[in-house]
């Protein structure tokens, strides 16, 4: 029991902290650079430069407006999930200084659609949510088969088009920019920095050679008996799960004990457990 409550305390920290890291790209970068990048932020950042409107009003009531839609359309641990961002996320908005730390808004904007990112990956990791417009898109799922990710593209790209009226086409480059920069960043965070390599090996005449190789070296693998397809003949192919770094390296050394190895390989973004030794 106590184990659990200390988890529960760490993951509300997490969460906490994520809201807080999102609050500072909207205070100190999106907001200053009058960029508004989508999402219920983004269009707090519109409402305030058209009508004055502070960005944490804007933003707790498109979030209460959300719990409410989750609530009737979702069921009870999604609303639950996102509830506790969605009410700490303006709190946070109003308490934090709203200051201009880069001019150029280029950079700005960069460095705004990092760090808010890395705040929005540190909630999934957790399984938390901010809340705003990630709740149309599971709505959009659950009742119509359309792709989170579609649906949350189109509602981003919307409010980015808002750029336009206020501060005209750089604004809304901009924000374009952003969304990319902001998606590349969260499939690190989310997938994981250590990506690896997995290289599967076949030999028609070679094989135990290879191994030797891969023995000497002290590369792990993992050796599965497989058949052709096409003249049913068995034979071993080789798993081998390698850093990045070391992909090349393997490439070289088991063409040059068989130039005829046929090798494929993936990306993987994480390998838990084992020491493929």
């Amino acid at each position: 029991m106590k184990l659990l409550q200390k988890y529960q305390i760490l993951r509300y920290v997490i969460i906490i902290t994520a809201l807080e890291i999102v609050a500072i790209s909207i205070n100190f970068f999106y907001a200053p650079a009058k960029v508004a990048a989508g999402g219920a932020t983004g269009f707090a950042i519109l409402v305030n430069e058209l009508f004055g409107v502070d960005r944490a009003v804007t933003v707790l009531a498109i979030n209460i407006i959300m719990i409410v839609l989750a609530a009737v359309f979702l069921d009870r641990g999604t609303t639950a999930r996102i509830t506790f961002g969605s009410l700490i996320l303006p709190i946070l908005l109003k308490i934090t200084p709203s200051e201009q730390v880069l001019t150029d808004r280029t950079f700005s904007v960069l460095v705004g659609g990092t760090i808010f990112a890395i705040g929005v990956a540190l909630l999934y990791r957790v399984d938390a949510s901010s809340g705003g417009t990630a709740v149309p898109p599971m709505i959009l799922k659950k009742y119509f088969r359309i792709a989170p990710a579609v649906s949350l593209l189109v509602i981003d790209m919307v409010v980015s088009l808002g750029n336009l009226v206020t501060e005209g086409i750089e604004a809304l480059l901009l924000a374009f920019f952003s969304l990319m920069i902001t998606a590349v960043v969260m499939n690190y965070i989310e997938t994981g920095l250590d990506r690896r390599k997995m290289v599967y090996i076949t030999s028609n005449h070679h094989i135990n050679a290879v191994k030797d190789y891969l023995s000497e070296n002290e590369i792990g693998y993992t050796a599965m008996d497989v058949r052709g397809g096409y003249t049913g003949d068995g034979r071993e192919m080789l798993m081998v799960i390698l850093d990045n770094h070391d992909y090349n390296r393997l490439i070289r050394g088991v063409h040059q004990v068989d130039p005829e190895a046929f090798m494929i390989a993936y990306d993987i973004s994480e390998a838990h457990g084992g020491t493929f030794l």
